[in-house]
């Protein structure tokens, strides 16, 4: 019984056959277990004969036997075969008749064989990291900026520097020049601010609010056009026109704090403004090896995928698209999308939309699952506890619970070989050039 072939270097198929005793053993329990229970006209509960069940039951009694038998005979054949499967069998040609073998064809994936090709040569440059003097003064002037006053002027128009306290509506307006009446779903809708900042000359200040609010006074309501370009960041505006009704409520004057020991202090109750520094310079240095460990890591694998040409099982590529889009639901949730909306989604085409990413993210988990075997790399129970406990803490349950659901779901062998790929990936990332 060679396993053949099918379709793709992962697909498999078996024929498996049951010995006819254990057929009729295993039908004899199901018929014993029926009996007890069957209620039928004209017999007691757990009288009814033997062949009567065989006959008013014979297609229940045939499912329960092949539910029964077929997974553990498939999974034994497997074994003696030393295949793997990843995926579940489907079961044809089913022949079971009484006093004969059950036979049956199962179909199923297996991991591909994967020959590591010099993953031991694949190297990423690695950026430098070091925070300049210059990036220290950035980040302290936005830390003034966050912290700057306003004060309000009073006898005098706006002019470039003021700040303007305003409240404003915009209505888009249609092709024609002409505001929207009953805009069609998908057309840009009317805004409505009851108290915005507006610097008059500022670089991030559109233009035209710039222009039509200089020489404004307080209580004064001005009324202009804005045509945004198709490529503004807003794509709520993007390509569209507004007319905007702004009525000034004040004018304000910005003072930024003096970069001194005092400010420091205010910010963190840092005792001196050079702690403050130091710490500036060192969340900056974190951020900055993250992200070029980040992008460092992905581009290793990008070079692992490209260096090994292999067929992915196609339910792990599934199983993963599933991953992603939950992932994605979960995010849009969190950002107030109504489950009613989510379910008006193509999801389609969402799938087909993840599908390149889902096969390169399988092929790199093999990747880097051979790789922890080449280089002998495991995960210590010390490891997958602190994991569990982190989980723990994050649901607010004890470590005990989360561990008995993990191993529930058998998710807890899933956790350890993602902590394993993730040292497999660490390991190759810091190597010595």
């Amino acid at each position: 019984m060679t396993p053949t072939d099918t379709n793709t270097a992962t697909r498999r198929e078996i024929q498996v056959e049951i010995p006819a005793d254990v057929v009729s053993r295993e039908t004899d329990n199901v018929v014993q277990k029926m009996q007890r229970v069957a209620r039928l006209p004209g017999f007691r509960r757990g009288k009814v004969p033997p062949t009567v069940i065989r006959q008013r039951f014979a297609e229940e009694i045939k499912s329960e036997v092949v539910d029964t038998l077929v997974p553990k005979y498939f999974h034994e054949e497997a074994t003696k075969q030393n295949l793997v499967p990843v995926s579940q069998p489907r079961v044809t040609d089913l022949h079971l008749h009484e006093g004969e073998p059950l036979r049956f064809k199962a179909t199923f994936e297996v991991l591909p064989d994967i020959e590591l090709s010099a993953y031991q040569e694949v190297r990423v440059d690695k950026p430098d990291t070091t925070v300049t003097d210059e990036e220290v003064q950035e980040s302290l002037n936005n830390l003034r900026e966050q912290h700057a006053t306003y004060s309000a002027v009073e006898d005098r128009a706006l002019a470039d520097g003021d700040f303007a306290q305003a409240s404003f509506q915009g209505e888009p307006k249609n092709s024609a020049g002409g505001p929207e009446s009953a805009p069609a779903e998908g057309a840009a809708k009317p805004v409505n601010v009851d108290d915005v900042m507006v610097e008059i000359g500022g670089s991030n200040t559109v233009r035209e609010f710039s222009e039509n609010l200089r020489g404004a006074r307080p209580g004064e309501t001005r009324t202009f056009d804005v045509s945004y370009p198709a490529d503004f960041s807003d794509q709520r505006l993007a390509g569209k026109t507004f007319t905007y009704t702004v009525t000034v409520k004040a004018i304000k004057q910005k003072r930024l704090p003096d970069l001194n020991d005092d400010l420091a202090k205010e910010i963190g109750s840092f005792a001196s403004l050079d702690e403050l520094k130091q710490k500036i310079r060192e969340s900056l240095e974190h951020e900055k090896q993250h992200s070029a460990e980040r992008e460092g890591k992905e581009k290793l694998i990008d070079e692992l995928v490209k260096r090994h040409q292999f067929d992915v099982p196609e339910s792990l590529v599934e199983r993963q698209i599933d991953l992603r889009l939950e992932r994605g639901l979960r995010a849009l949730a969190a950002q107030g999308m109504r489950a009613e909306d989510m379910r008006k989604m193509d999801f389609n085409r969402l799938r087909a939309g993840q599908r390149d990413a889902a096969v390169r993210e399988v092929k790199a988990s093999l990747l880097l699952d051979r790789i922890a075997d080449a280089e002998h790399i495991e995960v210590t129970d010390e490891e997958l506890n602190h994991e569990v406990e982190s989980l723990a803490s994050q649901t607010k349950q004890s470590p005990d619970a989360v561990r008995a659901r993990l191993t529930k779901d058998g998710a807890l062998e899933r956790i350890r070989n993602r902590i394993r790929n993730d040292k497999a990936l660490d390991f190759l990332y810091r190597r010595p050039a």
